[in-house]
C-alpha cells in the first residue's frame, strides 16, 4: 500500500500554480487555429509574436473578424502566461536563495532551483519512505514487474507518482549528461561511461534513478552531497 507524504508549505503554492496551463499549450493552440486557415508560423517563440502583432493589425489577410478576434485574446492570454509564469519563478529562485536546505540539494547535478524547491514541497515527511529505493519507486522510477512462478520479468520505468517531479528531475538528467561531455573530473567520467552502449533516454532515467538515493540520503539529515564518493558507490 502506497501511502502520499504530507505535503510542506514553502514552494507548494507557486509549483501547484506554474504546473497549470503553460504558454506552450497556447502556442499550440494558436498554430492549430491558424494552420486550419492557411497561415503557418514558424515553432520559433519571437517569430510567432512577430506574426501574431501582424495578424491582428492587419485587415487584408482574408481572415474573418470572428478569427481575428480571437487571435487578439489567444495573443493576450499568451502574453498574461508568459507574466504569470516569470513571477513564479522569482518566487521559486527567492525560495530557493534563502533555504539551505534548497542550496544543498542543488550541488547535485542535474538538480536545479526549480527541482530542489519541488522536492522539498513535495515529500514532506522523509521517515515515509524506509530507503532510496522506496523512494525512487514512488517518483516511478524503478522497473514495473511482471512476475510469476518464481520468473522475475522486468519492464520499463513505472511512471507512479508524482509526474511533475519526476519530469523535472529526468530533464535536469539529461542536462547533466551533456554538461558532462569532455570533462575530467571522476563524475563527469563516470557519466560518460553510463551514456556508452545506452539510448540517452535509457541514461538519463538511470542517473535520474540514482539522484533519487542521493537526494533520500541527503533529505534524510544535514547531509551534504559528495561527488566522489557517489561514484564509487555506483
Amino acid at each position: 500500500m502506497r501511502f502520499v507524504p504530507p505535503k510542506s508549505t514553502p514552494g507548494r503554492s507557486s509549483h501547484s500554480s506554474a504546473s497549470g496551463r503553460r504558454p506552450g499549450q497556447t502556442r499550440q493552440q494558436i498554430h492549430g487555429l491558424l494552420s486550419e486557415h492557411g497561415i503557418v508560423i514558424a515553432r520559433d517563440v519571437s517569430q510567432l509574436r512577430r506574426g501574431l502583432a501582424v495578424i491582428v493589425g492587419n485587415d487584408d489577410d482574408g481572415l474573418s473578424d470572428m478569427v481575428r478576434s480571437l487571435m487578439r485574446e489567444l495573443r493576450a492570454e499568451l502574453a498574461e502566461l508568459d507574466e504569470r509564469i516569470a513571477t513564479y519563478d522569482r518566487r521559486i529562485r527567492e525560495i530557493f536563495r534563502t533555504s539551505e536546505q534548497c542550496q544543498r540539494l542543488g550541488k547535485i547535478e542535474g538538480i536545479g532551483p526549480v527541482t530542489a524547491t519541488a522536492l522539498i514541497a513535495a515529500v514532506g515527511d522523509r521517515t515515509c519512505f524506509k530507503n532510496g529505493r522506496q523512494f525512487a519507486a514512488w517518483l516511478g522510477l524503478v522497473s514495473k514487474q511482471r512476475s510469476s512462478g518464481g520468473r522475475a520479468r522486468l519492464f520499463g520505468i513505472s511512471k507512479r507518482g508524482d509526474r511533475y517531479l519526476r519530469t523535472l528531475m529526468i530533464h535536469g538528467a539529461r542536462a547533466a549528461l551533456g554538461k558532462a561531455a569532455g570533462k575530467q573530473d571522476p563524475r563527469s567520467l563516470w557519466l560518460g561511461k553510463l551514456r556508452q552502449g545506452r539510448h540517452p533516454n535509457v541514461a538519463a532515467v538511470a542517473l535520474t534513478n540514482k539522484n533519487a538515493r542521493i537526494l533520500w540520503i541527503m533529505l534524510s539529515g544535514s547531509t551534504l552531497y559528495e561527488p566522489a564518493p557517489s561514484v564509487r558507490a555506483a
